[in-house]
């Protein structure tokens, strides 16, 4: 769990920083009319460390007797906010568990339907992936709004001397 502790604690910085860059006049933005909406991909975003959380916690996700309903977050300071609580509690839950539950299976489905299912080492990886790219959209997002990107893992083109 320590690695995974410390690989939240790096992704955090720069998710924080992208999170804290959106506009709450733009929430309807759509690069394209099958992408989500700013805001939704944003909530999605800030969203995704409550994954670790359930695969950490809990066997498995139905989203018949589950449904989901993302939280609503109006621009950058709400979203870092929600950002922040939901990855601390991810990080408290990594403190707390040994590495022997990552070999435990953990399964989505909606009912009876098997959407996902793995051991939850493989859930908690597919988690830190989904941030990355969802991040990575984001980036996109911003870029298309003429809104500067922050650096990441270095500076950005727009951090650049």
């Amino acid at each position: 769990m320590e690695s995974f502790f410390d690989e939240l604690e790096r992704e955090k910085i720069g998710t924080r920083k992208m999170l804290a860059l959106v506009p709450a006049d733009k929430s309807d933005f759509k690069p394209h009319e099958k992408s989500m909406s700013l805001k939704d991909l944003a909530t999605h975003i800030a969203d995704i460390p409550s994954w670790l959380s359930l695969a950490i916690c809990k066997d498995g996700l139905d989203f018949a007797t589950n449904p989901y309903q993302p939280k609503e977050c109006n621009g950058g300071e709400e979203l870092v906010n929600y950002y922040d609580l939901v990855c601390n509690e991810a990080l408290e839950n990594l403190k707390k568990h040994e590495d022997s539950i990552l070999d435990k299976i953990w399964t989505m489905s909606q009912g009876e339907m098997i959407l996902m299912q793995g051991s939850k080492y493989d859930t908690i990886r597919h988690s830190f992936g989904q941030m990355i790219h969802h991040r990575a959209q984001l980036g996109v997002y911003l870029r298309l709004l003429n809104i500067p990107i922050p650096g990441v893992y270095g500076p950005s083109a727009d951090e650049s001397y």
